[in-house]
């Protein structure tokens, strides 16, 4: 077969098999943005480590790392490009405020309401994509001069979305308001920030494990006000 399928992907694969559940259950007819979210954060759990996890193999060869950078990006895309979206419609459908404006009655500026919601989505489906293009091709031309991992990071990384949208959902649980346009809001910022050129240092050891922490807490939080 064609293909990596030693351990070096595997936890890509596990979030790339999240995303596509996540985003399955967010577009179902029962989908509901917890569903979606509860798979984000598993997505983001899983691309803490791929990366250490695939280096500690080290016969790998030159098709094996491409391949892995590959997937990665491949994989991030649908976790932390197209979930998020699948997310937002779903938020849009169990909104109090949002879930009329694509009815047949919906008066005139539910459509405009329609029209802008959707086109925030487009927009950071679109910006997460080209984020990860940029990232491929920098990255391959970074390598050909220099050796090691990158320091810095130019524009946020999608992966921030596995830590930010869940804490906006959380918001909804604990102030019981409807948060539907709040999570617009950041996904907006979210889309500047991904084709922007801020620098960020790549994140130690230490602060990936408190974001690990992080995460970890967020998923316990969800599995407690979700059944409640």
């Amino acid at each position: 077969m064609i293909g990596v399928y030693d351990y070096t992907v595997i936890l890509t694969y596990l979030s790339a098999i999240s995303a596509c559940i996540g985003v399955m259950v967010s577009l179902s007819n029962t989908g509901h943005p917890y569903l979606g979210v509860f798979f984000l954060l598993i997505c983001g759990l899983c691309d803490a480590f791929d990366g250490k996890v695939a280096s500690t193999k080290k016969n790998r060869t030159d098709m094996m790392k491409k391949f892995g950078v590959q997937i990665d990006s491949l994989s991030d895309l649908v976790a932390f490009g197209v979930l998020p979206v699948a997310i937002g419609n779903a938020m849009i459908k169990v909104s109090d405020i949002y879930s009329d404006i694509l009815t047949k009655d919906s008066p005139k500026f539910n459509v405009i309401t329609a029209i802008f919601l959707f086109g925030i989505l487009i927009l950071y489906f679109l910006a997460a994509l080209i984020r990860l293009a940029y990232y491929n091709v920098t990255e391959e031309e970074r390598q050909k001069t220099e050796t090691g991992s990158r320091k810095i990071y130019e524009g946020l990384p999608v992966t921030s979305a596995s830590l930010i949208f869940p804490s906006v959902i959380l918001l909804q649980y604990l102030t019981e308001m409807d948060v539907t346009i709040v999570y617009f809001i950041v996904m907006a910022m979210m889309a500047v920030a991904f084709v922007s050129r801020i620098k960020i240092p790549k994140p130690g050891i230490k602060v990936i494990l408190g974001l690990v922490a992080l995460g970890v807490l967020e998923l316990i939080a969800l599995i407690v006000f979700g059944f409640n």
